[in-house]
């Protein structure tokens, strides 16, 4: 019997939607890959401006900055359709590497940062809505599961070929590639993908962006896994910038065998993602994500007493964004069917209240290192996921979906 509520889909498994999703996770690889190669490749491109390393710092905090516009593009794409969305984020991704590439000045490069980070405030979203629309929600943990390794494959694959591009073509090259890349992705997407059509349920109170976020926070289920989007995300964040402080201080590493963890990061949440897809719609979703917040608040206490060697610290650290990445990622699954009638605004939120809330714990976390070193930071880290699961459990309690 088909599925009324996804009548597009006759079976997850269609080769169709195959391909959707393997399309839609290597444009993701691009985009993600646009976001974090600047962070280890900073110096090569402060070079290559001829600008000081600051400046380029300043291209990070821009870039990180567009994730808070995704409110914007949300309701967009409820409203002209998903694959349109997705097209238009591709087609900021090229234009802004390509501009990057063809015009090496810091100016320009600013202009193309931006784009690129809209670019992933405007895929994102559309993305994960055109999956809740077309796959069941007992096969969604899968999906977004797959999907998401895509945040782990810019750190495993598209940052290592970043630095042969660098290393053997200049600073400018990756610009190129992942421009063109770009261009390839939105033929892919045009070619392949089918046009959801428009989708207004979500606005019989009004169709302005107002109306639409007055109704998202009297909704307790979206304002619930909003509120748990920002806190794990200050959580995370508030020690993700000071791990590599907490190693050097333990171990006396060098920048090298710092960077090295990135490797141990990247695979962890490649694991999370995993997880995500294969165990979580077998568990339930729900449970799932009370888990890995559960799994991550032990991790971060561990921190402290498992850190006397450095094989201990780097398994710590691989248990911390394993469970964290876990419990993101399935808590992404189950915003897909919050709001059915507006889900591309609803992912949007999500993905702001969590850009928000790296940018908190961004900026506290050396403060919270500075008072207490990582006794502190864990701590603090800690609270926050536990708030965070109070959080979702609150908004969780008593919805269904559907309902």
């Amino acid at each position: 019997m088909q599925d009324k509520t996804h009548p597009t889909v006759r079976g997850w498994k269609n080769s169709r939607l195959f391909w959707n999703v393997g399309i839609a996770t290597l444009c993701r690889i691009l985009l993600n890959t646009a976001r974090r190669f600047v962070y280890p490749f900073a110096p090569a491109l402060s070079r290559g401006l001829d600008v000081p390393l600051i400046s380029v710092t300043f291209l990070i905090a821009v870039n990180q900055m567009t994730g808070l516009l995704s409110p914007i593009f949300g309701p967009l794409g409820d409203r002209v359709g998903y694959r349109i969305m997705l097209l238009a984020g591709m087609g900021l991704l090229a234009g802004g590497m390509l501009a990057g590439g063809f015009f090496p000045f810091y100016g320009m490069m600013l202009v193309a940062m931006i784009m690129a980070g809209l670019g992933k405030s405007v895929f994102d979203p559309a993305i994960q809505a055109y999956v809740g629309k077309r796959v069941p929600y007992h096969r969604r943990g899968l999906v977004i599961g797959i999907m998401e390794t895509a945040w782990a494959g810019s750190t495993l694959i598209g940052i290592p070929v970043i630095g042969i591009l660098i290393k053997n073509f200049g600073w400018r090259a990756p610009f190129f590639v992942i421009g063109v890349l770009a261009v390839v992705g939105m033929a892919a997407i045009w070619i392949v993908m089918p046009p959801t059509g428009k989708n207004l349920n979500g606005f019989r109170e009004g169709v302005g962006f107002r109306a639409v976020f007055r109704k998202l926070g009297k909704k307790r289920p979206a304002l619930g896994v909003l509120l748990f989007a920002f806190l794990v995300s200050v959580a995370n964040d508030n020690f993700f910038v000071i791990y590599g402080a907490w190693l050097e201080d333990c171990f006396n590493l060098g920048i090298v065998a710092i960077g090295m963890v990135t490797i141990v990061i990247g695979v962890a949440e490649l694991f999370g993602e995993l997880l995500v897809a294969f165990m979580s719609d077998r568990l339930g979703l729900r449970r799932s994500v009370v888990i890995g917040v559960v799994l991550s608040c032990m991790s971060y206490l561990v921190l402290p007493w498992w850190g006397s060697t450095i094989p201990k610290a780097m398994a710590a650290i691989f248990f911390v964004f394993a469970a964290v990445e876990f419990a993101i990622v399935t808590s992404l699954s189950i915003c897909t069917e919050i709001l059915p009638g507006a889900r591309a605004t609803m992912m949007a939120g999500y993905l702001a209240a969590a850009s928000a809330g790296r940018v908190t714990g961004a900026f506290m976390g050396g403060l919270v290192w500075e008072a207490g070193r990582i006794e502190a930071t864990v701590f603090i880290s800690a609270s926050m996921s536990v708030l965070a699961l109070a959080a979702f459990l609150w908004g969780m309690y008593g919805w269904r979906p559907g309902k």
